[in-house]
């Protein structure tokens, strides 16, 4: 199966082609149909499967299908370094679009974060600490937010993160889809799926 079988749009595949994607990897095949037909996901990937592909490839696709006021997109993960990866993957694969994404994390100043906020990013990239501070501060607004995607979910639990996760998802809305990714399904990520 190719990139061009599962019916993407035309900036989608310019941008993989650009990189050198040529075939999706076994988590990008499962994902990408669930995530297109607007299942939620479930799934165990290691790093290094294309894992991050697998859920910003729909999630863009999602993004060009119907325009609106965003944040439309949000990613939770555990640490500013998989934060960055994770909305550099996005920046790539929106080449020649309209599509803002942009990061949230602690240890820098929240001033640039904010000011980007402003402009009503389409994908919000964040560590929950410093994403549930500037909700409270009311700098964030997640009421459009149609994906959430929380990644290294089992990492996220062992760092204690599981108050801040379960805070952000009273604030989302109730009709979103919901995609989780880890690399093991230990029963604590279970229940907070099933939340």
């Amino acid at each position: 199966m190719s990139f061009k079988n599962i019916g993407l749009k035309e900036p989608i595949l310019k941008a993989l082609q650009q990189k050198g994607y040529k075939e999706p990897t076994p988590i990008q095949q499962l994902a990408i149909s669930s995530i297109l037909k607007n299942k939620d996901v479930m799934a165990a990937a290691q790093t290094g499967t294309g894992k991050t592909a697998a859920f910003a490839i729909p999630a863009i696709e999602s993004l060009l299908r119907r325009k609106a006021k965003g944040p439309r997109i949000l990613v939770i993960a555990p640490t500013r370094e998989l934060v960055s990866q994770i909305e550099d993957e996005f920046r790539k694969l929106t080449i020649g679009t309209k599509i803002k994404s942009m990061t949230i994390y602690g240890g820098v100043s929240e001033n640039p974060q904010i000011e980007k906020l402003k402009r009503n990013p389409d994908i919000i990239c964040a560590c929950p600490g410093r994403l549930l501070d500037l909700m409270r501060q009311g700098h964030v607004n997640l009421s459009r937010v149609e994906k959430l995607v929380l990644d290294e979910a089992d990492h996220m639990f062992d760092m204690g993160f599981l108050p801040d996760i379960n805070r952000i998802l009273d604030e989302l809305p109730e009709h979103r889809q919901n995609l989780l990714f880890a690399a093991t399904m230990p029963p604590e990520i279970r229940r907070l799926a099933q939340k």
